[in-house]
């Protein structure tokens, strides 16, 4: 027995020789070796549904990026799905294949502060750009305070730069550390409420306003604001036709907007968006993330996570002029609130799935407000009209608390508003979602008459679909390509279809095979539940002459 396990060990010692001398294939090696290494969901689609679809469905923390590039010698935008580890890790290796990228800010996500400055130089020669900047982000920063409290300053505002000899441009993303807007409708509610007072009483739209002396003469209002802040006049700048505009573009506060990355440039031009020569932003990065990948991060607008102490900002429409959240009643219908049509979440079956809970067993609590953080694939409810704790099994004399919906685990838990929980840090058990309200039932994907590939050099085809494909497939946390429109990823199918079970199969059976090369006598050492006589037969067999 002891002459059998050294001949054993003898023979492994042989094998990881020969491996050594002639190694697997290196397109092994990321899962192997490199942990790191980012997540294989990669995924390309020539519509934005689709992705989004797609997006919600997966487990891993993924995104939708949308890029332009020329396909069949037309302009596409086509649409990314990915996690910010693996975008940033080829955004940065082949930026000639990823050099026009944007930012797909989802509807009625958490998301930051953001603004989108631009003029055009030859119609505004008097106009110091830098000047306006630091205007916009000390003005923005004391309307935050004034309004709810939230304390900033240029230190906290990456000020992104993408100017040319004809255009001024530049991005500003207020990093807030301990606040976020409900979503960019209510980013452009708050900065239009803080704008109105350039615009006539009638019109909201800049393009109404000719000159200064007319705007103020359309409302009487207009000129004790610029008494009080007489540098608003600075934001207004001349178009290329000679007529008034605004410095601050309000057109990219709307549902699913495309937000061009740090880093990418227009197609068809090369002038990227940098950090600005007079950026103050001070952001230290997180550890294992570098300074450039920080930047990265601190400038996607809806890279917004969820914390107890995060508060949510809401503004409601410059209209209205009033500030209110949406309320479902115990029969599922509103009972009050104006959301601009936002009257409930992404998932409304989630909603009355919530609404339920609340009116179980004689309650009579509601929902008083909602806010989806795409990033975790989190909802978050307050309630109202409902205390009951599960860390005291009582309701709370006066706190309401919050329900969370993780959609990535399909899953609800129990948070609560009352300090002594909050300082607990406590969070319920985890309870399953119904099936009739998880994403995999309620998203249902079509099919399309191909799919898209991209290989490592960002080359990208429409290709037919491959029949033998099951549509919607999925392995661990792996994504199979489906029959809709679908993308492998960077000539990398092995790394959405193999797992790291799948290459010690390979592996073992590739040891195997080197064995049985040599002698099935010597594999029998490995095998030895091979009986011996089996053993000969095969033997005598393979020396036994065969008819051709």
């Amino acid at each position: 027995m002891k002459r059998n396990w050294l001949e054993k060990c003898k023979k492994v010692e042989e094998l990881a020789s020969q491996y050594k001398r002639h190694p697997l294939s290196s397109a092994y090696l990321p899962k192997l070796f490199r942990v790191w290494q980012p997540s294989s969901v990669w995924r390309l689609f020539p519509r934005q549904d689709p992705a989004f679809q797609f997006a919600k469905t997966c487990k891993e923390d993924v995104h939708v990026f949308a890029l332009e590039t020329v396909l069949d010698e037309m302009e596409r935008r086509l649409y990314l799905v990915t996690t910010y580890t693996e975008f940033w890790y080829y955004y940065i290796k082949h930026p000639e294949s990823l050099a026009h990228c944007y930012e797909v800010i989802p509807a009625d996500t958490v998301c930051k502060l953001y603004f989108d400055l631009e003029f055009y130089k030859p119609a505004n020669p008097g106009a110091d750009g830098r000047e306006m900047v630091a205007f916009v982000i000390e003005f923005f920063s004391r309307k935050l305070e004034e309004c709810f409290g939230v304390k900033s300053s240029a230190e906290c505002v990456l000020n992104l730069d993408s100017s040319t000899e004809e255009k001024f441009s530049r991005h500003l993303i207020f990093v807030l550390a301990n606040a976020a807007f409900k979503d960019n409708i209510h980013v452009g509610n708050f900065i239009k409420t803080a704008l109105k007072p350039l615009f006539p009483v009638s019109e909201c739209t800049v393009p109404s306003i000719k000159d200064n002396t007319a705007a103020e003469s359309a409302c009487p209002a207009i000129q004790n604001v610029f008494e009080k802040d007489r540098g608003l006049s600075s934001l207004l700048v001349h178009d290329r036709k000679g007529g008034k505009q605004l410095f601050i573009d309000l057109g990219v506060y709307t549902k699913n907007r495309n937000f061009r990355l740090y880093r990418s440039s227009k197609l068809g031009k090369n002038v990227v968006f940098e950090l600005a020569e007079d950026n103050k932003f001070c952001g230290k990065p997180p550890k294992h993330v570098s300074a450039e990948e920080n930047i990265f991060l601190c400038s996607l607008i809806s890279n917004v996570r969820f914390t107890d102490s995060l508060r949510i900002l809401t503004c409601g429409s410059p209209e209205s002029g009033k500030n209110e959240s949406a309320r479902l009643s115990p029969g599922g219908t509103i009972i009050s609130g104006s959301m601009k049509g936002y009257r409930v979440s992404p998932y409304p079956e989630i909603d009355y799935f919530i609404l339920s809970i609340l009116t179980r067993e004689g309650f009579r609590g509601g929902i008083r407000q909602w806010n989806y953080f795409f990033v975790e694939e989190l909802l978050v409810y307050d309630t109202i009209d409902y205390r009951w704790c599960e860390n005291i099994g009582r309701a709370h004399k006066s706190n309401n608390v919050m329900l969370l919906v993780d959609l990535k685990r399909e899953v609800w838990y129990q948070k609560c508003y009352d300090p002594v929980c909050r300082a607990q840090d406590f969070k319920s058990d985890s309870y399953p979602l119904p099936p009739e309200v998880c994403l995999p039932f309620i998203l249902k994907e079509e099919d399309e008459e191909f799919f898209l590939t991209m290989d490592e050099n960002g080359n990208i085809r429409e290709s037919k679909p491959n029949v033998l494909l099951a549509e919607g497939q999925r392995t661990g946390g792996s994504v199979v390509p489906s029959l809709e429109e679908n993308l492998q990823t960077c000539d990398r199918d092995w790394e959405n279809d193999i797992d790291d079970a799948c290459i010690a199969e390979a592996a073992e059976d590739a040891e195997l095979a080197d064995v049985a090369a040599h002698s099935l006598v010597d594999w029998s050492l490995q095998r030895s539940d091979i009986p011996d006589e089996l053993l000969l037969e095969a033997l005598n067999e393979q020396e036994t002459p065969v008819d051709t």
